[in-house]
């Protein structure tokens, strides 16, 4: 007899990842000894699989602070807001290889000794208040068996960072990972531009020569081999992909990796429970595209090419145009190796040294010469050149709290405001118009050297 279905409940699309597009996904992009399929979740991207990971994983009562790389990608500050970490928002220095790990234990140290002060003081008080049942809570969300609550969440984009392009060196991830395990962190890599890459030297076209899998270990691989594995079923790190750098910017699909815990955990977040697997019917069309290699095709005979050419020619451009007049190009090494030169004084994040070096991302941080602030360079090079760049000071890591936002009464100050950058995108202006934006950003510089002179 044919089933009738008056209820919904066994008709759902699984909110967990489907075997086929994880192994796909798993040979398609896993650099180190190849993943289980069972480490895979589907996304709606990275955005939205960021808020998902911060329903499942923080806590706005428990989750102590968010430690977000500085400079940083400025959009992922709302998305922390939005989950109630407003005041907790807290930015680490990059150094030439990377976020600065010495700093950011500083930082988790500081933090921790405040948390127990409170405690005590809070456990002071309730020993006086027992008969008025007043407990404090410690967290907002109930305890699941597929949710574990850390303590601090650490935010950063590892590879090509946007706005530095810089890449934390191995060592330098090591490091991080032995640290969120110490300190009961969840670490949120946004894997987005590893992809991206190519020979550093415009002279290197060949094919061959682009890589087709990330560099460096993902942070998460390293989690998942360091001093034999992962400390706890949960994990301390997780890979946040997007497709939409890849296939194009309409397709918000995504995929996160971790522990088969954590991402089972993530897969049980209340919006897929309810509307199921986030981007189900676009993933059935990605799954082809990986399973027949079309996208791997895609990326090396498309992306790579295109975008080399892309930064090459404005890199010649800013060489031309702008480092004469003081502006630089100030990136470090991706490895543990001294940054490349690439002519003219200026510099590229290189994974290895000579002619193997390799960049990527969509961006040119560019520091500018002493006196000049960006977010009036920006301003008027929207409004006297019809010029749009992206001024500094927007990757601030911006949070509220008490005073002007920038000291919260612990002696914490936030990294440098980034006054004396801009950030150049060669990824969606026309290639051919990379020149004339290069002068017309010059012509602007000279103008206001000569306004500070005068």
């Amino acid at each position: 007899m044919h089933r009738i279905h008056f209820d919904q409940m066994k008709l759902k699309t699984p909110a967990f990842v489907y075997i086929n597009i994880g192994t796909s996904i798993v040979n398609c992009f896993t650099l180190r000894n190849s993943a289980l399929a069972s480490r895979i979740c589907i996304t709606g991207g990275a955005s939205q699989n960021l808020a998902c990971l911060l329903q499942v994983f923080s806590d706005p009562l428990y989750t102590k602070n968010v430690w977000m790389v500085a400079p940083t990608y400025h959009l992922a500050c709302r998305i922390f807001d939005d989950a109630g970490f407003a005041e907790r928002l807290r930015g680490v220095r990059e150094d030439e290889e990377g976020l600065d790990v010495a700093e950011l234990e500083r930082g988790l140290e500081r933090s921790e000794e405040r948390a127990r002060a409170e405690w005590k003081r809070v456990g002071d008080w309730n020993r006086n208040q027992v008969e008025e049942n007043l407990e404090p809570r410690c967290a907002f969300k109930p305890a699941r068996p597929w949710r574990k609550l850390y303590k601090h969440i650490i935010y950063t984009t590892p590879t090509f960072s946007n706005p530095s392009t810089k890449v934390m060196s191995l060592r330098r991830r090591e490091e991080l990972v032995r640290l969120a395990r110490k300190y009961d962190a969840l670490i949120i890599s946004d894997d987005v531009y590893d992809h991206l890459q190519w020979p550093a030297f415009p002279y290197v076209w060949a094919k061959e020569k682009y890589p087709d899998k990330a560099v460096v270990s993902r942070i998460v691989d390293v989690d998942r081999y360091l001093d034999g594995g992962p400390s706890g079923e949960f994990g301390n790190a997780v890979s946040n992909g997007s497709f939409s750098k890849l296939i194009g910017p309409g397709c918000r699909v995504g995929w996160a990796e971790g522990t088969a815990k954590l991402v089972y955990g993530l897969s049980q977040v209340g919006s897929s429970r309810s509307g199921g697997s986030p981007s189900q019917f676009t993933s059935t069309f990605i799954r082809e595209l990986l399973a027949s290699n079309a996208l791997k095709t895609h990326i090396r005979t498309i992306l790579q090419p295109a975008y080399s050419k892309r930064y090459h020619t404005l890199t010649t451009a800013v060489q031309k145009h702008l480092v004469p007049l003081g502006v630089s190009l100030p990136t470090g090494p991706a490895n543990e190796t001294s940054t490349d030169a690439v002519g003219n004084g200026s510099t590229i994040s290189a994974c290895t040294n000579g002619k193997s070096a390799i960049a990527g991302g969509y961006f040119l941080w560019l520091r500018l010469p002493p006196g000049l602030r960006a977010s009036d360079l920006a301003k008027k090079a929207q409004e006297e050149e019809n010029l749009i760049i992206a001024s500094g000071s927007l990757f601030k890591v911006v949070r509220e709290g008490p005073g002007d936002g920038n000291d919260d009464g612990s002696g914490e100050k936030d990294p440098e405001d980034f006054e004396g950058f801009v950030r150049l995108c060669f990824a969606w202006e026309e290639e051919e118009k990379f020149e004339e934006g290069a002068a017309r950003l010059a012509r602007l510089i000279r103008r206001e050297m000569h306004r500070a002179d005068a």
